[in-house]
């Protein structure tokens, strides 16, 4: 049965927040309001709630999860950018984009695109993950939280509660989030190439 915490999206509470991060410590999986959709959230290193995260999604190992990360200093230690990819970085961090690009050491290898070597990293541009991964101290493994066979993800605490009660160990009630999942860009190549259009601007990229 989860937690349902009611957290304030411009001002989150500091104790609600640490509760959540202790929920993350704990081994939890959580549902949380982002700049983009809801997301699922849980621990880099546990590789329990991370199973837990791939099968409520149907997804596989190839399919890139994403390190939510505070800012471009941590994502700097778990993705490898050199400066190219930092322009296109800073330009659109923090903001509603995943970008993928090559996983450094400090990534678990069973994290990483089994083939490539590649993760998917983010910034949000939201007062509560922004909180929560302050709490924690750590980047968050996350997914978009959108359910095999929806067409969108999932945006209402209160849909989401409902349908996933006992699969989740918390929902982060922080109001409704845009129905749309993040925009994702593989920087990898040298050029930027889309690999799923959402909510971000793409024309920043030439694409």
């Amino acid at each position: 049965m989860s937690q349902y915490f009611e957290i304030h999206p411009l001002n989150p509470q500091a104790r609600l927040t640490k509760q959540a991060a202790q929920i993350i410590g704990q081994g939890g999986l959580i549902a949380l309001p982002t700049d983009s959709s809801y997301a699922l959230a849980c621990r880099l290193d546990d590789k329990a709630a991370v199973e837990r995260l791939r099968r409520m999604r149907g997804i596989d190992d190839k399919h890139h999860l994403t390190l939510m990360c505070s800012d471009l200093s941590e994502l700097g230690n778990f993705a490898r950018v050199d400066n190219r990819q930092y322009r296109w970085l800073k330009g659109a961090t923090p903001g509603p984009y995943v970008f993928i690009l090559e996983a450094t050491k400090e990534v678990p290898r069973r994290l990483s695109h089994p083939a490539r070597k590649t993760i998917g990293v983010r910034v949000p541009d939201h007062p509560i993950p922004l909180a929560l991964l302050a709490e924690v101290g750590e980047p968050l493994i996350s997914a978009t939280l959108q359910l095999p066979g929806d067409e969108a993800p999932l945006n209402e605490p209160e849909v989401i509660r409902a349908r996933l009660e006992k699969l989740l160990d918390l929902v982060i009630c922080g109001g409704p989030a845009p129905a749309q999942p993040t925009t994702v860009i593989d920087l990898t190549s040298g050029e930027p190439e889309l690999v799923r259009q959402g909510r971000g601007d793409i024309e920043r990229f030439g694409l």
